[in-house]
């Protein structure tokens, strides 16, 4: 069966190398990775490497829930694209493309069942939302 992909994507205002840094960068991860104020991003571990793992720790600020969103990376292209395979088989592309003095990021990922598309797409379009308000703060 052929899953519905879904596409997000933001343009920062930094450069390629930049970019590519914050959002493969564990310490950086944690700082954007979330839908909402009402989550965080605890710990992330990135093995950076075709084969290896990708786990970020997702839970509710509150306590009352929390999961670990896992992958195994199966391609690395530096500055320029990363994929993952999801545990439950799923797959995610992101691409970064440099445009003069900003960074295009887009993130193309197999839709899952059990929630509307709209819904999957609002929470990761959100997701690269905190990515941009983190990588564009960060300058000055």
């Amino acid at each position: 069966m052929t899953r519905q992909q879904i596409t997000v994507e933001t343009t920062v205002s930094v450069s390629l190398e930049e970019a590519w840094s914050a959002y493969t960068t564990p310490d950086d991860i944690t700082q954007w990775n979330f839908a909402n104020d009402d989550w965080c991003c605890p710990r992330v571990e990135s093995d950076l490497r075709p084969g290896g793992k990708y786990i970020a720790r997702m839970e509710a600020k509150d306590g009352s829930m929390g999961f670990d969103f896992q992958g195994t990376y199966e391609k690395i292209e530096l500055h320029k694209e990363l994929s993952l395979v999801l545990d439950d088989g799923r797959k995610s592309r992101t691409t970064f493309t440099e445009n003069s003095d900003t960074t295009k990021v887009a993130t193309t990922f197999d839709a899952e069942t059990q929630n509307p598309t709209d819904m999957q797409r609002d929470g990761w379009q959100a997701i690269l939302n905190n990515f941009k308000a983190h990588v564009d703060g960060k300058e000055g």
